[in-house]
């Protein structure tokens, strides 16, 4: 999903990269301040959504550094994060095609065909060190670029300050989870944030939740959805899930404006105390306490039901290049750039990464994600969440859970509509069985 960071400091300006990163050539007019013509400054686009703006690789000091060194400038293209799969879909299929798009594996395979649209990236130099092929690779090539092999771990993010204030212990239980949100209400705070605005936040406690379930009791669930052997309306354990997270609203448990309200608010609201917990990725925490080292947050699992395990999603904000990129050798070096010995472990440093380059080492872990590898990582109570087994663009699903926030469907409706999108998509595709 999404990718947040810290600022890479200015101390790459001092660094000595060890691969020779100079200017590619003529590659026609910069839209900006670039000149044309052998040596001319050339202007690449990255395309990332608003609310991975925070990305390590787009830190402006980086992004400084690397024109510096090749004269490439990297512009960034903003799409709104509810948009962006759209947006997307349409450049690629109209050729208007940004040089680099930031996104996530499993989903580019699914929402953006990722064997026609992208370049495979097995001969560039930086992947010979990489550690951790899988999770940059679909169909037995590399696709996409990180410098991390951390997965996004996706639960409940909570205030460990204020749960300590009001003396509570992580919920274990739907049940126990409703009575320490009506707790912390009582207090005067927020019990849960719902950035609903972006339809692909309504999935968290959904996709997680899901992927528990089937773990333990339906082993062949999304392979019997994705052959037409069972429809997403069928799932009554699914609607269930989903009315829960709607009745913590209803209940006056979150945020009144769920519908208004954005993840990119979700920072200062948990910085100013304002709420103390919400549905999401540990990647949120990152940012959180990179902005303000004595806010102290954790992460526990979705607790729909008794002993669930954390939800782990594909790895996000990899960067991939599209093969229709006007400027694709400049693409391909900013990727060698920033998989660099120095720049690499600058941002694995930085970020507390788990390093994916073998000549880059891992910093010791912050709290928080120590705890998750401690209870949740090694002993292996760990689920892969519902987008790492479909195959079709989810955006339709998301929207349809907007629609119950908006009074005007209930969870078995919302299935209904999201089967009908479903079972199009897949026949679209050609997937056999539909």
């Amino acid at each position: 999903m999404k990718q947040t960071t810290k600022r890479v400091s200015a101390v790459l300006a001092a660094s000595a990269l060890a691969v020779s990163l100079t200017a590619c050539g003529n590659s026609g007019d910069d839209s900006s301040n670039a000149s044309s013509g052998s040596g001319g400054k050339v202007t690449i686009e990255l395309a990332i959504s608003k609310a991975s703006q925070d990305s390590a690789f787009v830190d402006q000091d980086l992004l400084d550094q690397f024109e510096k060194e090749t004269n490439i400038k990297v512009n960034l293209q903003l799409l709104p994060s509810e948009q962006i799969t759209t947006v997307l879909q349409t450049k690629l299929a109209v050729g208007e095609t940004p040089d680099i798009v930031q996104y996530n594996l499993a989903s580019a395979v699914t929402d953006l065909n990722l064997e026609r649209n992208f370049e495979i990236l097995d001969n560039e130099p930086w992947v010979s060190r990489v550690v951790n092929k899988n999770v940059l690779s679909a169909h037995g090539h590399v696709y996409s670029f990180q410098v991390s092999q951390d997965t996004g771990m996706q639960g409940v993010v909570y205030n460990k300050d204020i749960f300590n204030e009001l003396g509570l212990s992580v919920p274990k239980s739907y049940e126990e989870f409703i009575a320490v949100s009506q707790k912390i209400k009582d207090a005067g705070i927020t019990p849960i944030f719902m950035p609903f605005k972006d339809a692909w936040a309504t999935n968290i406690w959904t996709s997680a939740a899901l992927a528990d379930y089937a773990s333990k009791n339906d082993p062949t669930l999304f392979d019997d959805l994705n052959t037409n052997k069972k429809k997403w309306n069928e799932i009554p354990e699914l609607a269930t899930i989903i009315d829960q997270q709607y009745q913590l609203y209803k209940q006056g448990l979150t945020n009144a404006d769920v519908l208004s309200d954005s993840y990119d608010m979700a920072v200062g609201k948990f910085l100013n105390k304002e709420v103390a917990m919400m549905f999401m990725g540990d990647w949120l925490i990152q940012d959180v306490e990179t902005k303000d080292p004595n806010v102290h947050l954790g992460l526990f699992p979705v607790p729909y039901a008794d002993n669930v395990l954390m939800g782990a999603s594909p790895l996000g904000g990899q960067l991939f290049i599209p093969k229709q990129a006007k400027h694709l050798a400049e693409a391909k070096k900013f990727l060698e750039y920033l998989g660099s010995k120095e720049v690499a472990q600058q941002i694995v440093t930085e970020q507390k990464y788990v390093s994916n380059f073998s000549d880059v080492t891992t910093p010791e872990l912050p709290e928080y994600k120590q705890e998750i590898v401690d209870n949740y990582i090694t002993p292996q109570k760990t689920v892969t969440t519902m987008e790492g087994y479909l195959q079709v663009d989810m955006s339709e699903m998301y929207r349809s859970f907007q629609d119950v926030y908006a009074g005007g469907k209930s969870a078995k409706e919302a299935l209904d509509a999201w089967n009908t999108k479903f079972q199009q998509l897949m026949k679209d595709k050609g997937v056999e069985g539909f």
